[in-house]
């Protein structure tokens, strides 16, 4: 048991060294949140490439290495190093109100519930029915959390603070952008229909003014509820012909203008600086 726990807390080092100094906190999630009470019984199945090893020593789930939920429907446990930069930019703090969509068995469900902490509220969304029993089951000990077997992409959402989306979607859900509070962060990968996109960060800078920035290319399964396979067209469009890293800022409206990143029905991303 000894060697596992040395195991998580190096592990945890290890994942917020590349962020640089100021995610003691993060480290901390990680290093509290055994991986292991998330993946069902071993053996457990390490995934890599077009590879799969079987283990039964929990202290090899502490690498930067992908876990199979549903190996069938190609739901993995995620690539810790990957949740771990997300986490970091979307910062959730002691008592933020989070929403994760997309929460699987829970994992980084309890990592967010951590980094809230007891005053602080996770909302889990697991559309996968037998997931969602399993995430249930997970997180029955912190209290903060409530697990819900639906879509997290259907208004209404509560207000909150943090949105965290673990499932591609192809446009900025408006349930998501009406459920953010002033100063609110969204993850969530901006996906075209063969996974491939980027994190796309957002953040609630007034009424009307929403800042983005894309945080790395990505690679992930739908999300259930939120793709359209005209956006899908069209995403893959601007991710071949223009850097997502020029992206300022998300718009709300049917106008796009010259400074236009990709626009879909309702809402676009510009070069441009937020407005007011």
């Amino acid at each position: 048991m000894a060697g596992t726990d040395d195991a998580r807390r190096a592990y945890a080092q290890l994942l917020v060294r590349e962020l640089g100094p100021g995610h003691d906190r993060l480290c901390a999630a990680f290093a509290a949140t055994p991986r292991e009470d998330f993946l069902g019984p071993p053996p457990w199945p390490l995934l890599g490439g077009f590879t799969r090893q079987w283990t039964d020593d929990a202290r090899e789930l502490y690498q930067d290495v992908l876990v199979g939920l549903d190996v069938e429907l190609g739901i993995n446990n995620g690539q810790p190093s990957l949740h771990a930069h997300c986490l970091a930019a979307c910062d959730p703090q002691p008592g933020d109100t989070a929403l994760h969509v997309g929460a699987g068995t829970g994992y980084y469900s309890a990592i967010l519930a951590h980094l809230v902490g007891a005053q602080g509220r996770v909302l889990a969304y697991e559309i996968v029915p037998h997931l969602a029993e399993r995430a249930a089951h997970n997180l029955a000990a912190w209290p903060q959390v409530r697990v819900r077997a639906t879509s997290g992409a259907e208004p209404p959402q509560p207000a909150c603070d943090v949105i965290y989306v673990s499932a591609g979607a192809t446009h900025p859900v408006p349930a998501w952008l009406d459920a953010m509070r002033i100063g609110a962060r969204l993850v969530f990968p901006l996906t075209a229909d063969d996974g491939g996109g980027c994190m796309l960060l957002v953040t609630r800078r007034s009424e009307r003014g929403y800042a983005a920035r894309a945080l790395m290319r990505v690679n992930f399964i739908a999300c259930i509820g939120a793709r359209h396979t005209r956006q899908s067209q069209a995403l893959r469009e601007a991710f071949a012909s223009r850097p997502e890293r020029g992206i300022r800022s998300l718009r709300r409206d049917d106008a796009p203008d010259d400074s236009a990143w990709v626009a879909g029905p309702g809402w676009w991303l510009s070069s441009d600086e937020p407005v007011d």
